[in-house]
């Protein structure tokens, strides 16, 4: 079987580049899962090649949607919402799963996408060297698309991708240069991600509680010394009330007596501070110039090491 190998990533920017030498491609806000398939056998892992075979079986049937057996498959797993907009805050569900035997009733509950958009490996060779171009064609000649499975489409101008994108509220959208290799595990000018609004992780240092229920949680990033800084609370988002009222049991084992952050958070009495173990995708409007998050909403809880959560 292959091995798993970290993808690469973007880089972000502040421009779009234009010209014919670039493609754009919608950013789907989701998880990204690499697919596996040699001999049969299918795998799939994340960006950090943790394992997510059991998450997504129904990506394992790769013989439905992909004609060759021996490949690995680059691509975002995402939930769609009603308004057919996808939720990070839903694909979370699936992928923070833990317990096996619950996937097929969560797996009803929360359909998934998968929005391919690289190929790595094709016929016993990796393509690390192939232009993205020619990868782009390999991938068109061997996934048959399905309601569940889809290529990501490429446009030649990104400036008008990026209007629809700010039209329809996603994320952002990937500029990608034609002929450009594969970098595994690297961040590249080659590509470039333009986001429509801004997002990040944080850990989670304490919450207040309003009749015994999570009403607000305050969060932090570590510098690069390993001090942890308090950037802000969160009470909104995505969370229904049943999971602010399921929270409670998560964050009560972790309650310590001393705040964990290096700057006390201002105008907050009766916090219960806990151990910064926790991390959550949030979205924010800017930063103050105190340093702190502006309008931030929660997206969901991620399974990241908080001291990767880094300023």
């Amino acid at each position: 079987m292959i091995d798993p190998i970290q993808p690469m990533e973007p880089k972000l920017s502040e421009q779009i580049p234009s010209g014919k030498d670039w493609v754009a491609q919608v950013k789907w806000d989701g998880v990204r899962i690499l697919t596996y398939s040699e001999d049969h056998l299918v795998r799939l892992f994340n960006r950090k090649k943790h394992e997510r075979t059991y998450h997504y079986p129904e990506l394992a049937e790769i013989s439905r949607f992909c004609k060759s057996r021996s490949v690995v498959l680059d691509g975002e797993v995402i939930a769609l919402e009603e308004d057919g907009k996808p939720s990070f805050h839903q694909v979370m569900r699936r992928d923070n799963l833990r317990k096996m035997d619950k996937i097929e009733a969560v797996r009803k509950n929360v359909p998934i996408t998968y929005m391919i958009f690289e190929l790595r490996y094709y016929n016993n060779r990796w393509l690390f060297h192939t232009p993205l171009v020619e990868r782009l064609k390999l991938l068109e000649d061997i996934i048959i698309p399905q309601p569940d499975i889809q290529l990501v489409s490429s446009y030649p101008d990104g400036a008008d991708l990026f209007r629809v994108i700010k039209d329809h509220d996603l994320e952002g959208i990937v500029m990608k240069q034609l002929d450009s290799f594969y970098y595994p595990g690297e961040k590249k000018d080659v590509w470039l991600k333009v986001k429509n609004y801004k997002d990040l992780v944080a850990v989670g240092g304490g919450f207040t509680l309003n009749g015994g229920v999570v009403n607000t949680l305050l969060l932090g990033l570590y510098d690069e010394q390993g001090y942890l800084w308090y950037i802000g609370h969160v009470g909104t988002g995505k969370l229904s009330k049943k999971e602010w009222r399921d929270l409670i049991y998560v964050l009560q084992p972790l309650i310590i007596e001393e705040q964990p952050f290096v700057n006390r958070p201002q105008s907050y009495k009766d916090v219960l501070w806990v151990q910064p173990s926790i991390t959550v995708k949030v979205q924010y409007t800017e930063w103050t110039e105190g340093r702190l998050l502006r309008q931030p909403s929660i997206q969901g809880f991620v399974n990241r090491p908080p001291q990767e959560c880094i300023i």
